[in-house]
C-alpha cells in the first residue's frame, strides 16, 4: 500500500526564503479498483465514527469583537439587518447549553464513543463540557482555536493559530489533541504546519476517501482520516433535507450500502452532528433511530476517531520507501 500520488511540493520559479509556496498536488486515483482490507478489530465489516462538532461559543460575534454575528449553520433569522443578531447568539446557545447533553445522553444510553471535534475557545467557555467529555472517554479533534477562516492568515498566523488551539485543548482537557481539522477547508500551508507543530496522528481535512491513507510532507509520513459533509446534520440548515426521518433514512442507506461492500472490502463511515442541529428534539429522533440501527448489526465497529488513527498506525504503517 503506497501513498498513492499525493503530496507537498514548493511552486517553483519563487523568490525570497526559499521555503516557497506549499501546494497538493490532486490524486484522481487513490487506492483504485482494490483498497487494502482494513482488517478492522473483530474482523467488523464497517467503522462508524461519530462525530460531535462543539464549536459554540467560538463563532464570529460583536461580544468577542468582530463586529459581525455569525449565522452559519443556524436555523436562519433576520439576517437583512446591519448589526448584532441576537436571535443567531441564542441558536449557538442552544447549542451548548441543551444541544450537546441532549446527543451525550443519547450516546452514553447506547455506550457509544465518539470523537470531538473541538473548538479550543468553545471548550474554554463550556467547563462542564470539558468534564463530560473526560468522563465519556471521547477523544478531540483540535477544530482550531475559533471559528475562522485559515485563507485570511499569513502562514505565521495560522502556525500560532495551530498551536493556540492544540495548547488550549491539552490544558483543559489533561491531553494533545489526537487530531486535526479546520472549521473551514484548510490552506496550502495548514497540513505543514499541522506536521510541522508535531503531536498529531492524523487530520481530517480530506472527503477523498472512504479509508484513511498515507501522504508525504516535508519527507514525513502523515496520516489522513477523511471526513464526510455527506453524512452531516449540515444538511438541515442547507435546506437538503427537511425531517429526522429524512436524515435517518440517509444515514441508514449510506450504512447499508457500506456494510454489504464490507463483506469483502470493509470501509469507514463517519456522522457529523452539530450541537445546534442535531441537538433539537425534533432531528435527535432519527439520530437515535440510527444509533440503534448501527447496534443491531454485529459486524460494525462503533470508535473514535483516535482509535482509527492507532489501528491504521499499527496494522497499515507509512510504506518506508515512498517518495
Amino acid at each position: 500500500m503506497g501513498f498513492g500520488r499525493c503530496r507537498l511540493r514548493p511552486l517553483s520559479g519563487l523568490s525570497g526564503s526559499g521555503k516557497g509556496i506549499w501546494t497538493m498536488e490532486r490524486d484522481f486515483i487513490g487506492y483504485g479498483p482494490n483498497p487494502p482490507h482494513p482488517r478492522w478489530p473483530g474482523d467488523a465489516r464497517i467503522a462508524v465514527n461519530i462525530v460531535l462538532n462543539y464549536e459554540e461559543g467560538s463563532e464570529p460575534s460583536f461580544a468577542d469583537g468582530d463586529g459581525v454575528t455569525e449565522g452559519g449553520l443556524t436555523e436562519g433569522g433576520g439576517g437583512a439587518f446591519a448589526g448584532r443578531d441576537l436571535g443567531a447568539e441564542s441558536m449557538f446557545e442552544y447549542g451548548s447549553r441543551a444541544g450537546v447533553w441532549r446527543l451525550m445522553r443519547m450516546l452514553r444510553e447506547r455506550n457509544m464513543p465518539a470523537t470531538v471535534f473541538a473548538c479550543a475557545l468553545a471548550l474554554e467557555r463550556n467547563p462542564h463540557m470539558v468534564t463530560a467529555i473526560a468522563d465519556a472517554d471521547f477523544d478531540v479533534c483540535s477544530h482550531g482555536r475559533r471559528w475562522i477562516r485559515h485563507q485570511t492568515l499569513t502562514p505565521d498566523a495560522e502556525r500560532a493559530d495551530i498551536a493556540a488551539a492544540a495548547a488550549t485543548i491539552a490544558r483543559l482537557t489533561g491531553q494533545q489533541p489526537a487530531g486535526w481539522y479546520c472549521r473551514y477547508a484548510p490552506t496550502e500551508h495548514t497540513r505543514r504546519l499541522v506536521v510541522e507543530h508535531g503531536g498529531f496522528l492524523y487530520d481530517s481535512d480530506s472527503y477523498a476517501d472512504d479509508l484513511p491513507y498515507w501522504t508525504r510532507v516535508s519527507g514525513q509520513p502523515h496520516l489522513v482520516i477523511p471526513y464526510s459533509l455527506a453524512n452531516n446534520d449540515a444538511k438541515f440548515a442547507r435546506g437538503a433535507i427537511a425531517t429526522s426521518g429524512d436524515f435517518f433514512d440517509y444515514l441508514r442507506d449510506t450504512f447499508d450500502v457500506l456494510y454489504a461492500e464490507g463483506a469483502t472490502q470493509p470501509k469507514m463511515m463517519s456522522v457529523g452532528l452539530h450541537m445546534r442541529l442535531a441537538g433539537h428534539a425534533g432531528r435527535a429522533a432519527g439520530v437515535a433511530r440510527f444509533l440503534d440501527y448501527v447496534q443491531s448489526h454485529p459486524d460494525a465497529w462503533v470508535c473514535r476517531r483516535i482509535d482509527i488513527a492507532r489501528h491504521w498506525h499499527a496494522h497499515h504503517p507509512a510504506p518506508t520507501d515512498a517518495g
